[in-house]
């Protein structure tokens, strides 16, 4: 292979705030979804949601794109640079919230949107798994022998479709892919676009639907001057706003660490050794009294 053809390219996350939104670059998020939900995905448009708006104090932490397909289902795309402590509730939320701000008033349930809800994630959701691609639906389970419901409607596409699961074709199903899990190592298409999350790269060899395209369309040296300086600004932001995030970590540690000595002291546990347990040193802990 020849990797002098290799070339680092905008992040995604980049991608998705200015480029993607662009009707010519749909063929991007087309590819990408084609292969990670293994269905032909057309893109009608892109709807605005609540990480579209930008202002100027518009934070990095976040970008979201949400898409609606050729079938009429939602499709939303976030972006999460930095752990999220009530993440899933706001998962559930924004599914929640779409559905019912697409349900005009008085309209009949039969024109709820099905959502389909795709976490890009730059930090680890959970601990112990093995695996960085995680789905999750609604299906029901019978309590007494675990058969699974499958529910059906005599509509005439169920005739031409075999049944239809309809708990599938209603409830959202959400996407969880931790990016940082990823171990670089391809096995398949969708590995290829993951690469892509994580390094800024694609590769000669990659084939997965209009993963090149992305290469030709996300190239760095290619954009306009101001395209460039924009996306270097977008970088310094990027690493500001993870330092502001460091230090408040670490503010934290200290505050917790000095409640702790105060509440030793309190008890009359001796300087020494509060100061051997808490890091702190001896004049420290005294100015504490």
């Amino acid at each position: 292979m020849n990797t002098k053809s290799e070339r680092t390219l905008v992040s995604f996350d980049w991608a998705a705030k200015k480029i993607l939104r662009d009707k010519a670059n749909f063929d991007i998020l087309e590819g990408f979804l084609t292969t990670l939900l293994k269905q032909e995905i057309k893109i009608l448009s892109i709807l605005e949601s609540e990480g579209t708006p930008e202002h100027a104090t518009d934070k990095f932490n976040r970008v979201d794109l949400l898409v609606q397909n050729q079938r009429g289902e939602l499709i939303i795309i976030e972006i999460q640079n930095n752990r999220e402590v009530h993440y899933l509730e706001r998962l559930l939320y924004g599914s929640s919230k779409l559905i019912v701000d697409h349900l005009k008033l008085g309209e009949s349930y039969e024109q709820v949107k099905k959502v389909i809800s795709i976490s890009i994630l730059y930090f680890l959701l959970g601990e112990g798994e093995t695996d960085y691609v995680y789905h999750g639906s609604t299906a029901f389970y019978g309590l007494h022998d675990g058969s699974k419901l499958v529910l059906r409607r005599h509509k005439p596409e169920a005739l031409l479709d075999g049944h239809i699961d309809i708990a599938k074709e209603i409830f959202p199903e959400y996407y969880l892919i931790e990016v940082e899990r990823f171990q670089n190592i391809i096995h398949s298409d969708l590995d290829e676009w993951i690469y892509f999350f994580k390094n800024s790269e694609i590769k000669e060899n990659f084939k997965s639907k209009n993963i090149q395209r992305a290469k030709e369309k996300l190239d760095l040296p290619k954009m306009p001057e101001n395209e460039r300086k924009a996306y270097e600004r977008f970088l310094m932001n990027k690493a500001s706003e993870r330092g502001m995030l460091e230090s408040s970590k670490i503010e934290g540690k200290i505050e917790r660490t000095i409640e702790m000595a105060k509440a030793m002291l309190a008890k009359g546990i001796q300087v020494a050794l509060i100061a051997e347990i808490t890091g702190l040193s001896d004049e420290e802990i005294v100015k504490l009294k």
